[in-house]
């Protein structure tokens, strides 16, 4: 978040002088500095735009001039739309102060410059079939592996999870055994997903490209450090599947290039209109992109005299990012082995199509198959701060419904193990919920088998298995003594996994309640406990909006 800010608004500014805001510390006055700040957050985390804000007021504090007021992007809702926003009342007041003559015409410049590579002029051995940065890095694995350098690990576990209903939840078991890559219970791994090939095709048809042409994408600044927006040479199939992010909708700078390929008016006035920041534009945005689901597919589809060429689409289109879950197991059970659990995304969108997630999608086509090779997947490990307390006797609340449960999988295997080896382990109090009991209840034999040897206390929601829902944030609510034991009287820890945008804020306000109610403290004195908790990683949350 920070370098992404820093990028955007603070990019001639001396990194030791940035270093130094941050840490307070100020060789001397920045007196000659003219500066304006737009923070990119997202406000279902606490800290939203922090940086900006503390930034943006540390350099006025030093004799920095403020050319422009602070912009704050919220990703929650439209980050572009806030940026545009910004930066329309931005311009004119910084024409003004220069005294600049403004146009108001944007000019529309491609940065690369598109080389197709004849197959006499490049040998199959020189072109990227997908690596993330090296050529030939599937081929040749070399440690240590990370975000440029992913681990092919073979998928030796796929198997579904849920009993019935129309939902599907994996649990897949990911072999790292000659990886030499560890973990721990509470890490992330990245999955770099494969686009379906169906739209990877249509997305060809539409373009009228050959997949299978061998092109290049060069910046025509020629003293950037990215020469390239992702690897190259490559075909246009390799890089609708696995460098291009074909799925996300569009954002509003995307529509307005692609207004330029339009043949019909009608289609090229929707799509400028949907790019500007007119209440009009922003309602069909909305209504047609965000409404609908439309992705850069079904534009084309619906927009039918717009025909862009692939390779400007290709430099336009964001670029396909690994996708990250919460391991559920533990390495003191598993250490040659990452299990992930995922719920499959797939949804029927208001125009009649079929929308289904990247990864998920990919994975739940990739089975082992007796007799065959195992399938493989690029991945690697990102380490986290979820982590169990060091000393095992030390209580421990975790709450996490639905596909929340994975990293207390994980800490439920290690509390078990440390038990099973002599140790005291502490109370571990685990709130789970779903929708049915007999659909799906993940891991249910195991949590059972847990709470079975005392290994757990178990609270478990069943939102629709009555004609009155119920979730977890209610059983945590009627535990408020609970809640106070475990963080107030016994020094334990408490944890949360899930929805950030309601289940987290929901939870976090009831431990607010129980630390005044049963702790006797004021609220803003409960806010405070609760900030002093986290600063000391005793209230932990690993959520995702």
């Amino acid at each position: 978040m920070f370098s992404s800010f820093i990028s955007l608004s603070l990019k001639n500014i001396p990194s030791y002088v940035i270093r130094s805001i941050y840490r307070k510390r100020i060789i001397s006055p920045l007196l000659k500095l003219q500066h304006m700040v737009f923070g990119l957050g997202n406000k279902t985390y606490e800290h939203f735009n922090s940086v900006a804000i503390y930034v943006d007021k540390r350099l006025e504090e030093l004799g920095a001039t403020r050319v422009f007021e602070l912009g704050l992007g919220d990703d929650d809702a439209n980050i572009e739309d806030d940026f545009i926003t910004w930066k329309e009342k931005f311009w004119p007041a910084v024409c003004e102060k220069y005294n600049i003559e403004n146009t108001g015409e944007e000019e529309l410049t491609r940065q690369f410059r598109l080389v197709t590579h004849a197959p006499d002029e490049i040998t199959p051995n020189e072109v990227f079939t997908g690596e993330i940065a090296r050529l030939h890095s599937f081929q040749n694995q070399r440690v240590p592996f990370d975000a440029k350098n992913p681990f092919l690990a073979q998928i030796i576990v796929n198997k579904e999870l849920h009993k019935g209903g129309d939902r599907s939840c994996l649990h897949i078991e990911l072999d790292i055994s000659n990886s030499k890559m560890r973990y721990e219970a509470g890490d992330h791994v990245a999955v770099y997903p494969i686009n379906d090939r169906g739209l990877v095709e249509r997305l060809g048809v539409l373009t009228g490209a050959d997949l299978d042409e061998v092109f290049s994408l060069i910046n025509t600044d020629q003293e950037s450090t990215k020469k390239n927006p992702f690897p190259c040479p490559t075909s246009y199939r390799t890089a609708l599947s696995h460098y291009i992010e074909i799925t996300a909708l569009p954002r509003t700078h995307i529509l307005r290039e692609l207004a330029e390929y339009c043949m019909e008016d009608e289609d090229k006035n929707k799509l400028l209109l949907m790019a500007t920041n007119s209440q009009e534009g922003k309602a069909l945005y909305q209504s047609f992109i965000v409404d609908s689901c439309r992705n850069i597919v079904h534009i084309l589809e619906d927009l039918k005299s717009c025909k862009p060429p692939l390779d400007h689409l290709c430099e336009l289109l964001p670029r396909l990012q690994p996708r990250y879950y919460s391991i559920s197991s533990s390495p003191k059970l598993y250490p040659e082995t990452v299990h992930v659990t995922a719920v499959v995304v797939k949804y029927e969108t208001p125009t009649g199509r079929l929308n289904k997630g990247v990864t998920t999608t990919w994975l739940a086509e990739n089975k082992p198959e007796p007799g065959k090779p195992f399938p493989r997947v690029p991945i690697y490990i990102r380490k986290s701060q979820f982590r169990l307390p060091l000393q095992t006797q030390t209580p421990v609340l975790m709450v996490g419904p639905g596909t929340g449960l994975a990293p207390f999988r994980g800490f439920l295997q290690e509390r078990s193990h440390a038990r099973i080896n002599g140790k005291e382990v502490g109370d571990t109090i685990l709130y789970f919920g779903c929708r049915h009991r007999d659909q799906d209840y993940i891991y249910q034999e195991e949590l059972e088998e847990f709470e079975r040897n005392g290994d757990v206390t178990l609270h478990v929601a069943f939102s629709r298995d009555q004609p009155k829902k119920v979730y977890v944030t209610h059983l945590l609510e009627n535990n408020l003594e609970q809640i106070w034991d475990v963080i107030g009287n016994r020094n334990g820890h408490f944890y949360i996994c899930g929805d950030a945008k309601n289940m987290a804020v929901d939870v976090r306000n009831i431990v607010i309640k129980a630390v005044q109610e049963k702790g006797g403290r004021s609220e803003a004195e409960a806010v405070q406990f609760l900030k002093k908790l986290e600063s000391m990683k005793k209230y932990s949350a690993d959520v995702w909006s």
